[in-house]
C-alpha cells in the first residue's frame, strides 16, 4: 500500500502542490500536470486544469496507479467562463475636463524636462556600470546572504548567472541540471533548496548556508569562457 500526503489540503488551479511519500518515488510523466521540483521522496507539481489528478509511478519497489489529488477550480459555484453581456454605449459629455487634464499634464512634463535639462548642465551624469556576468553573480551571491529568503535568493542568483552563460532561465530545475556540463551536484542542491523555500510550506532543508556561498563563488571558474593561452 502506498501512502502520501499533499499540501495544501484543498489545492486550486495553479497552486504548487507538495506531495510527500514514505519512500523514494518516481512519477510517470503526464500531460495533466508539470513537475516544479523533486527530491527522492518529495515532489512539487502544478496543474492548470480544474479536475482531479491521477498520479502513477513507482514508490520504493511498488508500482502504483490512480493516486488521486483533487484540484478545485477558482470559479465560484454556478459561475461560467462567459463574458458579461455588453451594454449599449452611453453618450459622453463634451470632453472639456479631459482636455484640461491633458493640458496640465503637458505643462507639468515641459516643466519637469526643463528642470532636468537645467540640472544636467550643472552636474555630470553618472555613468551606468554594467558588470561582467561573473562579477554580477558574485555581487548577487553576497546580497543573497542579507535576503529574508536566503536560499531562494542564492538560487535566483545562480539561475540568472547560468542564463547569462547560455542555460535558459525559463527551464525547470531538472531541465537546467540535465544540461549542465560542470558542478552539476552543487548547482542542483542550490536550486532545489531555493525551490523548497519558495514553494514548500516547510521551507528549505537545513544546511550550512555560508559553506554553500563559498562554494557557489567558485562557479565562474568552471563556466567563464577561457581566454586563449590561459591555463585551465
Amino acid at each position: 500500500m502506498i501512502s502520501a500526503t499533499f499540501h495544501p489540503a484543498q489545492p486550486t488551479v495553479g497552486d504548487s502542490i507538495a506531495i510527500d511519500f514514505a519512500q523514494p518515488v518516481t512519477l510517470d510523466a503526464s500531460p495533466a500536470f508539470e513537475v516544479v521540483s523533486r527530491t527522492p521522496a518529495h515532489v512539487v507539481i502544478r496543474t492548470f486544469e480544474p479536475k482531479p489528478i491521477a498520479l502513477s509511478g513507482v514508490a520504493g519497489n511498488v508500482r502504483f496507479r490512480n493516486l488521486v489529488v483533487p484540484v478545485r477550480s477558482v470559479l465560484k459555484a454556478g459561475e461560467k467562463l462567459e463574458p458579461s453581456p455588453l451594454e449599449p454605449p452611453r453618450e459622453l459629455a463634451a470632453p472639456v475636463f479631459p482636455l484640461i487634464l491633458i493640458a496640465c499634464a503637458a505643462l507639468a512634463a515641459v516643466t519637469t524636462w526643463l528642470l532636468v535639462w537645467h540640472r544636467s548642465r550643472r552636474h555630470a551624469v553618472a555613468p551606468i556600470v554594467v558588470l561582467e556576468p561573473a562579477e554580477q553573480f558574485r555581487a548577487d551571491v553576497a546580497h543573497a546572504a542579507k535576503s529574508p529568503q536566503r536560499w531562494a535568493a542564492l538560487a535566483d542568483a545562480t539561475r540568472a548567472y547560468l542564463a547569462r552563460r547560455g542555460f535558459g532561465a525559463q527551464l525547470t530545475t531538472s531541465q537546467i541540471v540535465a544540461r549542465l556540463p560542470h558542478e552539476r551536484e552543487l548547482i542542483a542542491d542550490i536550486l532545489r533548496r531555493g525551490d523548497y523555500e519558495k514553494f514548500s510550506p516547510w521551507g528549505a532543508p537545513s544546511g550550512d548556508f555560508d559553506a554553500f556561498v563559498r562554494r557557489a563563488a567558485s562557479l565562474p571558474e568552471a563556466y567563464e569562457p577561457r581566454v586563449e593561452g590561459e591555463a585551465a
